[in-house]
């Protein structure tokens, strides 16, 4: 007995058949132009001599200039008006809308700028066979339009074609209505159609390159050194985060996609780098949710002779640089919440965030049995069990209890030692490290130490951090031995700091979801006949590891 389809399984068929109709007309279409010689895919150029928004903008500061000259005689403007025709451009785009009058019709066409009318008539374009093959064309095709630019009557800055040339076939319709759920997570699957048919999302993108730029334009300012470091890692770190493994095939052996860029980065302030940064992208073999995806880019920058504090002033003053060139102000609102970048951020030791927010006091705990036994009565979960010491039952309090309130920029220093192997230990109270991360929005942003230099520490932190991996069933990792090799040369005292540029275009974006500001992240495929549905893929892909 066949197995019958749900309602959605029907809708979805139908759908699918409805597009392949569309599509055999367009292909007959395609098929009749390369019959009759015009096969647009053989265009290889086409000269482009202005985009729309200019054409827009230089059409009303002339027609302004024109009018005040008339000085308010109706016959003298529009006569002024006149020799305008003569100057004639060329605009290349996606036709998006198409409103037919006859023998002259209406088109929108949208290129990488704006969008733009062009008034296509019979008589103008070549007559009326070149007018036929003109309107066998369809809404999605890419033209070429040389002609004029004029305003209609209705008052809308138009361009008068005096010659229109078809230079790509769109075989699929696009989309026409522009959606609920399903369409956000077609949005992410094809975001070329999304920039097509949402062309705000694009701008999205172009804040994002000018964040980057503005970025490495305050660090160079400052005296950092761009560099590149490898991808491809001949080790496993002991580190929390899993890596992506794959197989270099001439040597034989696995390799592993960075997790960070900290160890080389470190390694070149070793060599007599003073302030190095780099964007990197970074890849963690880890569980997806609105803040994070797999692969992801990462700012990380080191700077010898100074310490976390040090580093704490360069976050504060390049946030609000930032705000003040993106946003145009260091007060900005994020999800409806007013962002104050520009007041001096909170900064907390975790001890006392875990004081003010939880009501327990780390300095009360005389044991590490006391402490296990205080999370048990607060409830609060330690991944670590019976093996977990003060400090991891501060780090759990911190994650159960302060988080969730850091909305203003705030500053949480001072971490325990177990969770912070790369930090240097406080002189006055070795339990814990210089190190600090900062939040905005209850989001981790980003991450900073005083950079742990003494190389027999370092190594019996590395070595304790295998130890740990292993008991729990994790055997892959390794102590890296020429990171210890580079500090018993001299690491001078260096704060280093690393951010997610994701989560700060989120941020400076005003954007919900780390999706929305990733030109293709990260998706699931779509099921085939059989197997899982969407929503149980989406969901899966909404779950993260701790």
């Amino acid at each position: 007995m066949a197995q019958q389809q749900n309602p959605q399984q029907n809708a979805a068929a139908e759908t699918e058949q409805d597009i392949n109709i569309l599509k055999k007309i367009r292909m007959d279409k395609l098929a009749e132009l390369q019959a009759a010689g015009n096969d647009p895919f053989t265009i290889t150029k086409y000269d482009v001599t202005a985009h729309a928004a200019d054409l827009k903008a230089d059409y009303e500061a002339t027609e302004a200039r024109l009018k005040e000259a008339a000085n308010g005689d109706e016959e003298a403007f529009q006569a002024s008006l006149e020799p305008l025709k003569e100057q004639i451009v060329s605009i290349a785009g996606r036709i998006m809308s198409w409103r037919d009058m006859g023998r002259a019709n209406f088109i929108d066409v949208r290129d990488g700028s704006d969008r733009i009318q062009v008034y296509v008539r019979m008589n103008d374009i070549g007559g009326k066979e070149a007018f036929k093959e003109f309107k066998k064309w369809d809404i999605g095709d890419i033209v070429g339009v040389k002609g004029f630019v004029f305003r209609t009557k209705k008052g809308e800055i138009s361009i008068h074609a005096q010659e229109i040339m078809l230079l790509s076939k769109a075989l699929l319709q696009l989309p026409e209505k522009w959606h609920g759920l399903k369409d956000q997570d077609t949005r992410y699957r094809k975001r070329y159609l999304d920039l097509i048919v949402n062309p705000e999302v694009k701008n999205t993108f172009v804040i994002r390159s000018k964040i980057l730029r503005e970025i490495r334009n305050y660090l160079d300012n400052i005296g950092y050194v761009e560099v590149e470091t490898p991808v491809l890692l001949p080790l496993q770190i002991a580190a929390a985060a899993r890596p992506f493994v794959t197989h270099h095939n001439t040597l034989d052996m696995d390799m592993f996609l960075r997790i960070e860029t900290e160890l080389n980065l470190k390694k070149l302030i070793v060599g007599g780098f003073e302030r190095v940064y780099e964007v990197g992208r970074i890849f963690r073999n880890e569980g997806m949710d609105p803040s994070h995806n797999p692969e992801f880019t990462s700012i990380e920058m080191y700077q010898a002779y100074t310490d976390y504090k040090g580093m704490m002033d360069l976050i504060e003053d390049m946030y609000r640089t930032l705000a003040k060139t993106i946003c145009g102000s260091d007060h900005i609102l994020y999800q409806g919440v007013e962002i104050a970048l520009g007041e001096p951020w909170e900064r907390l030791t975790m001890v006392e965030a875990v004081k003010k927010y939880a009501g327990v006091d780390y300095y009360e705990w005389e044991s590490d049995e006391a402490a296990r036994a205080c999370a048990k009565e607060k409830g609060v979960e330690v991944e670590e069990g019976e093996h977990a010491t003060k400090g991891h039952v501060l780090i759990a309090f911190f994650d159960a209890f302060v988080e969730e309130n850091l909305i203003q920029p705030t500053i949480i220093y001072d971490y325990p030692v177990e969770n912070s192997p790369l930090a240097k230990r406080k002189p006055s109270e070795p339990a814990f490290t210089e190190r600090f991360e900062y939040f905005i929005y209850a989001r981790e942003m980003g991450n900073a130490f005083s950079e742990l230099n003494d190389p027999i520490d370092q190594k019996q932190r590395f070595e304790a951090q295998v130890a740990a991996r292993r008991e729990l069933g994790d055997t892959t990792g390794e102590v890296d031995e020429d990171f210890v090799n580079a500090l018993e040369y001299g690491l001078p005292p260096t704060g280093g700091l690393g951010l997610g540029l994701d989560r700060l275009v989120m941020l400076l974006t005003d954007s919900a979801s780390i999706r929305d500001v990733l030109l293709f992240p990260t998706m699931r495929p779509l099921p085939k006949n059989g197997q899982e549905s969407e929503e149980d893929a989406d969901e899966a892909e909404e779950t993260t590891e701790a």
